[in-house]
């Protein structure tokens, strides 16, 4: 018996050993695999602690040696720029390998040297790519391009755009903030399927993005204070969605451009949606929608979508007279509706294009339509140049070729009136009833409820926007009580919307809310 125990023992032994030893290669197996992954990314460092290192002077040579190292090493995808530091560039970075992620801390900062002088030929950004490439990612850090210290370069000519790829697909650029230059944020010629996202863009001498003849191009979520142009800028491109933007503009002399560009010559644009922008303030239009150039069919510019935007105190420049919060020329079956317009110059929707530039932007053809629906305009102010004529809700300069479609819109107190070469038989001319104008709080006050950002309210007088859009337009989205038709505003069928009813305890009495047992003394002391 004292044999076979021992043997068997002996074999318990054996087999713990295998099991240990299997253990130990998996443990090593792991080990690898672990150290594999984080080899993925190469580290760029001004205080000695990286793959690469910099000393604040030409570091765009140690950059590009990291980046080399990526396209040489297919195991590798990232570089990463650490900070706090400043990187003071004095040539271009170039990504040169697709699957590139380029990002850095939020103290990174990549600035461009004082006196660059890259003047010999445009479009030589602060960062590029280099040969075919695709599937770029550059998030995450600051990109200074140093307008100050460059003051003898123009502003807007191509010149030291902070990002600037060509034949590019699957392009991400977010968590980003780039500021004080002389060029666009990102620029892309024939890209496709771009991310632009939770960027802060300030004081450019551009566009903060401006996409030429590129396909599926979505912004979002950006906060942009345009200086010389526009927020967000499409030309020749389609399948485009601008959304969730805040974008306003700050004093510049060189300032003059629109909250968001959307303009045709050559290529099909059928598929353009603008919505959930916040536009303000803005030196030329809110929205700028052009189409121009030879003669084309309905097919190529049509149904573009605008809807849920707040635009307010839109068309400040004094210098040019194409302001407003939408000016539109070019476009077939154009539908803006649920938008608020407050204190714009000019107009809310213009039907008008600039003359006296160097290119004609009339547009050749003619049965040009834009559908102005559910939306709410007010407080609408005399343009600063030329103000003869202006401060009207919708106004249509072009009626030979162009015409308005107006149902269901609500305007108020605008200071020249309503309409230029255009009418409706179902707006309503009544206070909209806002809950905080002031602080451009554009819900609806409502017996029934009231979204206030963080709970339903209710308030002691209703709206009379709610319940009141157009017959057809989709509700159902707002919240019951809805009324079973869509509110008028930027938050008509939304789950903001305002809901419909009269408060319990409370009466409707000569279109004012009064509680009924108030209601019941005046009406027993008035008998008695």
């Amino acid at each position: 018996m004292g044999e076979k125990n021992w043997i068997c023992r002996w074999g318990n032994i054996k087999k713990l050993r295998v099991y240990i030893i299997i253990l130990f290669f998996l443990t090593l197996t792991e080990t690898a695999s672990i150290s594999i992954a984080s080899g993925m990314t190469v580290y760029v460092a001004g205080d000695g602690s990286g793959d690469f290192n910099c000393d604040g002077k030409a570091d765009d040579v140690q950059i590009n040696q990291a980046l080399k190292f990526l396209a040489e090493n297919p195991d590798y995808t990232t570089v990463y720029l650490k900070g706090p530091f400043t990187y003071t560039i004095d040539n271009t970075i170039y990504i040169q390998s697709s699957n590139t992620v380029l990002e850095g801390d939020s103290a990174a900062v990549v600035k461009l040297v004082d006196h660059a002088g890259w003047t010999n030929s445009p479009m030589i950004p602060l960062i590029g790519s280099k040969g075919s490439v695709n599937n770029l990612t550059v998030r995450g850090f600051e990109i200074d391009g140093n307008h100050n210290g460059n003051t003898e370069t123009p502003k807007g000519k191509g010149y030291y755009n902070c990002i600037y790829f060509g034949q590019v697909k699957n392009i991400t650029v977010c968590n980003m903030y780039m500021h004080d230059g002389h060029g666009d944020g990102l620029r892309i010629h024939y890209g496709e399927n771009i991310q632009f996202y939770n960027n802060t863009i300030s004081l450019l001498g551009h566009d903060g993005l401006y996409a030429i003849e590129s396909q599926n191009v979505e912004a979002w979520n950006n906060t942009i204070t345009c200086r010389t142009n526009s927020g967000l800028r499409v030309w020749n491109s389609n399948h485009v969605k601008f959304h969730d933007n805040f974008i306003d503009s700050s004093y510049d002399k060189d300032a003059g451009g629109p909250g968001i560009q959307i303009q045709k010559s050559s290529a099909v644009m059928d598929d353009i949606e603008v919505y959930n922008n916040t536009i303000h303030n803005t030196f030329g239009p809110g929205l700028w929608l052009i189409g121009y150039g030879s003669s084309y069919s309905r097919e190529e510019a049509q149904n573009v979508h605008i809807h849920h935007n707040i635009f307010y105190s839109t068309g400040t420049n004094p210098s040019i007279d194409w302001v407003g919060g939408i000016v539109t020329s070019g476009f077939y079956d154009t539908l803006i509706e649920n938008n608020v317009f407050d204190g714009v110059y000019h107009a809310a929707v213009i039907h008008m294009y600039p003359e006296g530039k160097s290119t004609d932007l009339s547009p050749a053809g003619t049965g040009y339509t834009t559908i102005i629906r559910n939306n709410i305009i007010v407080n609408t102010l005399k343009r600063k140049k030329d103000p003869r004529g202006t401060g009207y809700c919708v106004i249509n300069y072009l009626p030979g070729t162009h015409t308005f479609v107006l149902q269901n819109n609500c305007l108020f107190n605008n200071e020249a009136g309503d309409y230029i070469n255009t009418e409706s038989k179902s707006d309503i001319y009544a206070n909209p009833l806002f809950a905080d104008p002031k602080n451009h709080d554009y819900h609806l006050r409502s017996t029934g409820g009231r979204w206030n950002g963080k709970s339903w309210i209710k308030d002691r007088i209703s709206s009379p926007c709610i319940d009141a859009g157009y017959s057809s337009s989709d509700y159902s989205n707002e919240p019951e009580d809805n009324g079973k038709r869509i509110n008028i505003g930027r938050y008509g069928n939304t789950e903001e919307a305002s809901k419909s009813g009269i408060m319990p305890g409370y009466v409707a009495w000569w279109h004012q809310v009064v509680p009924s047992r108030a209601l019941m003394r005046i009406f027993f002391f008035n008998i008695f």
